[in-house]
This record gives structure tokens, sequence and C-alpha cells, in this order.
């Protein structure tokens, strides 16, 4: 594979994941990596780049430039810059679809829903309240109550005839009435739909986002493993739709930025 120098790194340090892309000089991705974030972000860090930069075939002192962004960024070890998560968001989906957009961003920790200009700068970002937060969290809680693999929860809530009464409100309340629902004996099926629903209500509270009229896209690691969230989205009335590698978009647009600073110091 021929690569184009300058190569840089964005990284994005979820709280559930910690996602890396190595981009070119003609903005192609050559690496990707996706790696859990358990025990300390460094060192998650370090293993996602290694695993990124095995798959450009590159080594790490061929790297021009490196942007973090992300719950982890201040645990980075990297020398690099830093984007906050809807600007690198923004500019993950833009890259994609060179087009002012609503980008919905579904993480493992906080849900929000960023305004994209006609540049891919983003104008607005509003989030959930602070109890809602942890929707990835809430559903990796879910899929192992349910005993099943993440993957696997949209296959149970697939078979689903409803929903199981899960609230939108606070993610600990949310977590109880999952347990709760297993007490009374509710088809898993049905629970898997209920949380599934459960966060497609708290995006619903956020002020605006049954207003727009741009696209609405989404990003994030939870519509990558949880598309039934972005089914039930639909089903409140948003039409929306992910966009290539959601789980990797704050990731493309952090390797952007680490681009754009080449060019800045040349």
């Amino acid at each position: 594979m021929a690569v184009t120098l300058p190569v840089v790194a964005g990284v994005d340090a979820g709280s559930e994941c910690v996602k890396v892309a190595i981009l070119d000089a003609t903005r192609t991705v050559i690496g990707r990596a996706v790696v859990p974030a358990s025990g300390y972000f460094q060192d998650c860090i370090q293993e996602a780049l290694g695993a990124a930069l095995d798959e450009a075939r590159i080594s790490g002192q061929q790297l021009a430039a490196a942007c973090v962004t992300g719950f982890g960024a201040a645990c980075s070890p990297l020398k690099a810059v830093t984007a906050t998560e809807p600007a690198c968001h923004a500019r993950g989906v833009f890259e994609h679809l060179k087009k002012p957009v609503t980008v919905i961003d579904l993480g493992g920790r906080e849900p929000k829903v960023i305004r994209v200009g006609p540049e891919g700068r983003a104008l607005e970002s509003r989030h959930v309240r602070k109890c809602a937060v942890g929707i990835g969290t809430f559903l990796m809680f879910t899929a192992r109550h349910l005993d099943v693999h993440p993957t696997r929860l949209m296959d149970l809530a697939s078979n689903a005839v409803k929903p199981a009464k899960v609230g939108s409100y606070c993610s600990t309340f949310a977590e109880a009435e999952v347990i709760e629902q297993l007490r009374l004996g509710t088809p898993l099926g049905e629970i898997a739909l209920g949380a599934m629903h459960s966060v497609a209500e708290r995006i619903m509270e956020i002020d605006g986002i049954g207003d727009t009229r741009q696209q609405v896209v989404v990003t994030g690691g939870v519509c990558e493993y949880f598309p039934g969230v972005i089914e039930a989205l639909r089903g409140l009335g948003v039409s929306a739709e992910a966009v290539p590698e959601p789980i990797l978009a704050g990731a493309l647009g952090a390797a952007l930025f680490a681009l754009d600073s080449t060019h800045s110091a040349g």
C-alpha cells in the first residue's frame, strides 16, 4: 500500500472504547483500531494506536502529528493537540457528507446533538441532563443482565412484539427497572427493546432534535453495536441514518485536525 506523507493519527478515547484512525496526506484512512476501555486510559490508547499502526504498516516514529479527543483525552501519553468531541464528530461526519447536517453522537457516556455548519464546524452542541448520561454503559449493563453478548442485544429485541417499560429520565433508575422487569419474568426481547427505546427517548428530550430540518445522522459506538436505537428514533419521528463506520467518526475528525496542524507547522 502506497502511503502519502505526512501521516497523522486521530485518537478518540471514549468511556467504553478507545478508537484510533491513521490518515495519510490524501485523507485516506490507512489504519484503524477499536479497543475496549479497560484499565488505565493511557494503556488503552497505546494498545489501540499500536494496532492501528500495524494495520497501516508504519511505525509511530513516522507520525507527523496526532490529535486526541474524548473522555480520556487528558490521559493520553502522546504528544498531541486536542479537540472537543463535538468538533471532531462534526468534522468526521462532514468528511463523509460534505454538507450541513445535525449529528446525534451516541457514545458510551453522554449523547449529544451537534449542529454542523457548511464548513464542517460544530456550530452548536446540546447534551442530555446529567442524570441521563451513560447510554452505552447502560446498554452494556442491560446485555450483561440479560446474559447475552452486547452484539446480540439487537437479536433479542428484534423478536419482541412490544418494548418493556424502561424509563428514560435517569440512567440509574433505568438500570433498576431492567432488574425489576427480570424479576417480573418479562420476556428478554421486550426488555432489550425497552432499553433501546429508553435511550431513544433520552435523545428526544434534548432541545431541538425534533424540530431540525437538516438531515440527521448518527455517530458513535451505540449505533455501531446497537442499531435498534436508530430504529427506535425513527419510531419517534426522527429520520436518522448512521454514517459509514460510525464508531470511528470522532477519531476521523481528530485525525483531520492533526493533518491541519501539519499544514500550519509548514
